[in-house]
């Protein structure tokens, strides 16, 4: 038996691979397949099971490709409705693999399908629990994705209290408990950046695990302090209920390598948004007017997901050489299939062709220093609301990146913005934003509120 975790970083998520005796299971896929295929070739291994944990929200998950390429089950738990084949386990259902067994335990309170996986051994000892977002490492799943007509966030985490001390922690301490997210998920709010623990080391340290915890306690404390979900969670678990586009097609479509010309001629015709993902200070440097910087490099999904609304947005991208196709499978893992090709030859291309090219002023937290100092200037800090409380300029408006949207006429249009994040990444995207809706004088300010904090700026932390 071999259990291989494959993490994700840019998305904070484990997905897991299982060989026993030949046989193979997937455990909550990425939307790109063909890593699976080739460990089950490696192994001499047959896929036999796609097990889901739930319907997730914060990435499509490849279970229905993987099904169609390999022959694999989809398995899902008690309650699920799919508009596919798949096998709706019962609770405590098990399935043979090779030499072992994976029994299904419904545990919901994430969501109502909710059903995390326990692998039991040749001698029938259980050795390892898949906890989807049931349980992650120091966290419990949020409770509040999955409301729906009477059914409240509170009524969900109680839910979720429920499973948790009926199926979970009975196990044995010495179960090994592989989540589906670790830290920087938007799926929970205290998650270690572990990706695996023993059931008693989390039944010690994670909060929710209390032993003498009461069932309002639990309540209490797991709602409290949820961020609002990024908007496209939704529509990601509407694709994974319902189906979705083959991965393949979302690839051809988009690895289309455009000249500078025809590039220029999709975007005036199609109304395609043009999405740079180059480095923050690579794009500061020199970019196509209106494009929006969202670097491959950061937490790339996750804002794409948040700052981009319409998943059947189409897309033009701008790519470092070389990256074309990491962009569009990275694009394709939270459900935004519909990149129409990519600038051939980066913006380099662009430059030598000749086209119209616009850049972002960007000065270092010393200059800035000395501009804070010499008078009044307009500091915009895109961070979250908890950073900003946690310390800040003295004087600098919060208007956090993830709801530019809604904040467009909260920017002031007639001063010269000083925009700044943690460290550059955030800032750069949101001044590209503010120069693709008009707004022109920004100013980035290099290294964030990190390299700021150096200077003689006043910071302020609310008590």
């Amino acid at each position: 038996m071999k259990i291989e975790q494959i993490y994700t970083g840019c998305l904070a998520q484990g997905a897991y691979f299982i060989v026993s005796n030949g046989e193979a299971a997937v455990i909550d896929p990425l939307r790109e397949v063909a890593p699976y295929i080739q460990r089950a070739e490696k192994t001499g291994a047959r896929i036999k099971y796609v097990f889901e944990t739930h319907f997730h929200a914060d990435f499509v998950s490849g279970h229905i490709d993987l099904a169609e390429k390999t022959g694999a089950e989809i398995v899902y738990g008690p309650g699920a409705q799919t508009g596919f084949k798949a096998l709706i386990a019962e609770d405590g259902e098990e399935f043979k693999l090779g030499n072992i067994i994976i029994r299904a335990l419904h545990t919901p309170g994430h969501t109502m399908e909710s059903t995390s996986y326990l692998l039991l051994d040749e001698s029938g000892k259980p050795v390892a629990l898949f906890s989807g977002d049931t349980l992650f490492i120091g966290d419990v799943g949020r409770p509040d994705l999955a409301q729906k007509g009477d059914l409240t966030m509170d009524d969900l985490a109680g839910t979720l209290y429920d499973s948790l001390r009926a199926k979970i922690m009975p196990l044995p301490d010495d179960v090994i408990v592989y989540p589906a997210h670790g830290a920087g998920s938007a799926c929970g709010k205290n998650m270690s950046k572990e990706t695996s623990d023993t059931l008693g080391n989390q039944k010690r340290f994670n909060y929710a695990l209390r032993a003498n915890m009461t069932r309002e306690e639990f309540i209490k404390e797991v709602t409290a302090g949820l961020a609002e979900p990024p908007q496209y969670f939704p529509e990601n678990v509407k694709m994974n209920r319902d189906g979705y586009e083959s991965i393949d097609d979302v690839l051809e479509r988009g690895h289309q390598a455009l000249s500078p010309e025809a590039f220029e001629a999709k975007a005036n015709n199609t109304g395609a948004l043009i999405l740079d993902t180059r480095k923050p200070a690579d794009f500061a440097k020199g970019f196509i007017p209106n494009s929006i910087n969202i670097g491959i490099d950061g937490s790339f999904a996750p804002w794409v997901g948040a700052l981009i609304p319409d998943l059947k947005q189409q897309l033009l991208i701008v790519t470092e050489p070389g990256k074309e196709e990491e962009v569009v499978t990275r694009l394709a893992r939270v459900g935004y299939d519909y990149t129409i090709g990519y600038l051939n030859g980066g913006f380099e291309s662009w430059k030598q062709a000749g086209k119209e090219t616009d850049t972002v002023e960007s000065v270092s937290a010393g200059e800035f220093a000395n501009r804070y100092e010499s008078g009044d200037v307009e500091v915009i800090d895109v961070r979250k609301p908890d950073e900003f409380a946690a310390g800040h300029i003295e004087g600098a408006r919060n208007l956090p990146l993830d709801y530019i949207n809604d904040l467009m006429a909260e920017f002031p249009k007639d001063r010269k913005l000083h925009i700044h994040c943690a460290g550059g990444y955030r800032s750069m995207v949101a001044a590209s934003i503010l120069k693709s809706r008009g707004i022109e004088d920004v100013v980035n300010i290099e290294g964030g509120y990190g390299a700021v904090a150096k200077t003689n700026v006043p910071i302020l932390a609310e008590a």
